[in-house]
């Protein structure tokens, strides 16, 4: 499960340019941001929104579609950008063991449920631990620190 990838629809596809749009007008949609990650080939920066969370005071980026390219590129990288309007936020990424991640997928499907909470296959914030715990490979989780506004 650990290589868990749920491919986009083009109703996804139109959904996550309209909110990057937004949030990068400076209105962002519920607290989205563009994540903005080099390019593991390419260098190249690479764009798209995220829902960053915040828990006991740490932030974290989850990613509710499994391995997908920004999960790849934010490994490979180990830092990168959240954007909206003008303000730009650099980070460092620790990605998080599956033991740790139950907790902080229960506050992303609280906090995010309405709009992701279909990649999760029947889990959401009310599920044991056991069943979160379960899952967790599939969902990478990534601790944001040493952010920086600049």
């Amino acid at each position: 499960m650990r290589d868990r990838f749920v491919r986009p629809t083009r109703v996804d596809a139109v959904f996550n340019t309209l909110v990057a749009a937004s949030t990068r007008l400076g209105l962002p949609l519920a607290g989205s941001r563009v994540l903005a990650v080099r390019g593991r080939s390419t260098g190249e920066w690479r764009t798209t929104p995220v829902n960053p969370l915040r828990v006991a005071g740490e932030r974290y980026l989850v990613a509710p579609r499994g391995t997908t390219q920004w999960v790849r590129n934010l490994r490979a990288a180990g830092e990168g950008e959240l954007r909206h309007g003008r303000s730009v936020e650099a980070f460092r990424a620790e990605e998080l063991p599956d033991a740790a991640k139950p907790p902080i997928l229960r506050a992303y499907l609280a906090a995010w449920a309405w709009e992701v909470g279909r990649f999760f296959d029947g889990v959401d914030k009310n599920s044991p631990d056991t069943r979160l715990a379960e899952i967790a490979p599939g969902f990478p989780v990534f601790r944001l620190v040493e952010a920086a506004t600049r």
